[in-house]
């Protein structure tokens, strides 16, 4: 009974995701455009994000080097860890990392602050005012956090190889440009560009659960942290599931 009871609300839940993405779809895309709105949301979601994210590549990248060093000295193979590193980074590690990162601090500041909105009937009264809340707070965040999140998985992907680099040179020595030759050396477009895109779906996704937590939430000041945290726990499960479709179909295509 519980069990049917759980899948009966993971299917009306999606159900009510669903058609809230449509809603956001169609009334996003019409004339009148937020464009103040939007780049203010870039501001906060993307360059607010920076130093977390490059903070969390440049360590990713040291841990792993320091990690995986002295177990390729034992067979000597030490020479390969730069593309080693490199593949890591550029197809999982760095857009699955950074998207969780993304997850726990936009995802969840979205939820809350919808949320509150909600609570203090700041939502309402917009809708009221002829401003639709949905296309001025909804889709400009949605698609902030789709455009801003592939930019900083870059920014995450080139600060985690640096990092490999200093681990690297705490044994060993080796120039900057040779490192970062070495790393891409056998790396091709076909790493590159799905590790990207899948970045638009997490961005995506993060947004869109954020920001439907949040719109909907019910339960008064209490829901601003229910909001926030199931807005993160959602997210992160569908990064999982979204990373690995994508794996799934690269790896049906032949791109990796």
């Amino acid at each position: 009974m519980v069990f049917a009871a759980r899948t009966k609300y993971f299917l009306i839940e999606t159900g009510k995701i669903a058609k809230f993405a449509k809603d956001c779809v169609i009334l996003g895309s019409k004339p009148n455009y937020e464009i103040k709105e939007f780049l203010s949301q870039c501001y906060v979601i993307g360059y607010r994000s920076i130093g977390l994210v490059a903070l969390t590549g440049f360590i990713m990248g040291l841990v792993l080097t320091m990690e995986l060093q002295p177990n390729l000295a034992k067979y000597g193979l030490q020479s390969q860890l730069p593309v080693m590193v490199g593949i890591a980074i550029i197809r999982e590690i760095g857009p699955v990392i950074t998207a969780l990162i993304f997850a726990g601090k936009i995802g969840s500041s979205i939820g809350a602050e919808l949320s509150s909105m909600k609570v203090t009937e700041q939502i309402d009264a917009m809708d009221v005012s002829g401003t639709n809340p949905i296309k001025y707070l909804v889709a400009t965040r949605i698609v902030a956090t789709t455009l801003m999140l592939p930019v900083l998985t870059i920014i995450s992907d080139a600060v985690s190889i640096f990092g490999s680099f200093v681990g690297f040179n705490i044994s060993s020595s080796i120039q900057l440009h040779l490192f970062v030759s070495e790393a891409f050396q056998k790396m091709s477009y076909g790493d590159l560009f799905p590790s990207i895109i899948k970045t638009f779906f997490f961005g995506f996704i993060v947004g869109l659960i954020g920001c439907y937590k949040g719109y909907y939430s019910n339960s008064g000041t209490r829901g601003v942290g229910v909001s926030a945290n199931t807005a993160v726990v959602l997210s992160s499960i569908m990064i999982f599931l979204i990373d690995l479709l994508a794996v799934q179909i690269t790896n049906l295509f032949g791109l990796y």
